[in-house]
């Protein structure tokens, strides 16, 4: 699989790493629905197996579980990946999310990371949403005494904007950002790409494929019966009038990709890749069987006409879906 500079790092890392997010299983506010532990760690084994050689977690995930079955599955395997976490949002006894960013706490999670990753250090540390703001320093220049000690190679931000980012390269590089995009999302080309290639930080992009819209998997039916602890149910893209809209997008971004015999995860992934300052692709699988299908979308450098039909496309679903309120 190729692979992609890590921003000023030097770290060489695949273009598509797998995310851990839906592998915390259900029962918690952002859960993605039941998971089976087994096929958790049978898809991340499988997925080091394809030659992805990344995961990204987080500590949220699952309230702690996610971090522990990427820990399982990387035993023994712990010099094959580049591990990627992230600090900032935590919970109490029962389940309330908020951030906080005081440097006691995100030194406490860090310690408990590391716990659960079953490693001495963590390849790349991630703050991962800049909540509470006005905590972002204190965080910043705490994690930074962790990179001194060795417990953490390498710091990252995730849903960071421009002026935050800012702020916080004045204490110590940063080496990624991990913002949402996809063609659902494009919000990062007004302005975080430049800055990003402009200061040498890497770009992992995550939701390339929305969250599972983009995979050509979904159909109305299938929306309706989400588990009722997944939480797309909540989410704009997944209720109209954006539903309708979107699997209209979908069909007709299948039928682009099918006269390449591509599936259309491939046209999605591949084309987040075709941007310069995108590094990789975080992408989710729940079963091996869904690793393998998304990592084929490795090798496809989009050819001049696919892009300019999906442009268009682009164009046609923007003026399908209701003017933004003012």
């Amino acid at each position: 699989m190729r692979k992609r500079k890590l921003g000023w790092t030097g770290e060489e890392i695949t273009v598509i790493g797998l995310g851990a997010w839906a592998l915390g299983g259900g029962g918690w506010a952002y859960g993605w629905g039941p998971q089976d532990d087994r096929d958790s760690l049978a898809t991340i084994r499988r997925a080091l197996d394809l030659g992805i050689q990344w995961i990204d977690t987080a500590a949220v995930y699952g309230l702690g579980h996610s971090e522990e079955i990427v820990g399982r599955a990387i035993r023994g395997r712990r010099h094959e990946v580049f591990l990627a976490t992230k600090c900032g949002l935590v919970w109490d006894s029962e389940g309330n999310i908020h951030g906080r960013l005081k440097a006691w706490s995100v030194r406490r999670e860090l310690e408990a990371s590391l716990r659960r990753l079953g490693t001495d250090v963590i390849d790349l540390y991630q703050i991962h949403w800049p909540n509470p703001e006005e905590e972002i320093e204190e965080a910043w220049a705490e994690l930074a005494k962790a990179v001194e000690e060795g417990k953490v190679r390498y710091l990252g931000v995730s849903n960071f904007d421009v002026a935050q980012m800012e702020r916080l390269r004045r204490i110590h590089p940063i080496a990624s950002l991990q913002p949402p995009y996809s063609l659902l999302n494009r919000g990062i080309e007004k302005d975080i790409l430049s800055y990003c290639a402009m200061h040498d930080i890497g770009v992992i992009a995550y939701s390339p494929l929305a969250n599972g819209l983009l995979t050509g998997k979904f159909t109305r039916e299938r929306v309706v019966n989400l588990p009722s602890d997944d939480w797309r149910r909540r989410a704009p893209a997944f209720q109209e009038p954006q539903l309708s809209v979107n699997l209209a997008f979908v069909e007709r971004l299948q039928a682009i990709a099918a006269r390449y015999g591509r599936p259309v995860s491939h046209l999605a992934i591949a084309w987040i890749l075709r941007r310069p300052e995108v590094t990789a692709a975080i992408v989710g699988a729940r079963k091996p069987s869904q690793i393998e299908e998304t990592a084929g979308a490795s090798d496809w450098d989009l050819p001049a006409e696919v892009l300019a039909e999906v442009d268009e496309l682009i164009q046609w679903r923007e003026g399908q879906l209701p003017a933004p309120r003012s």
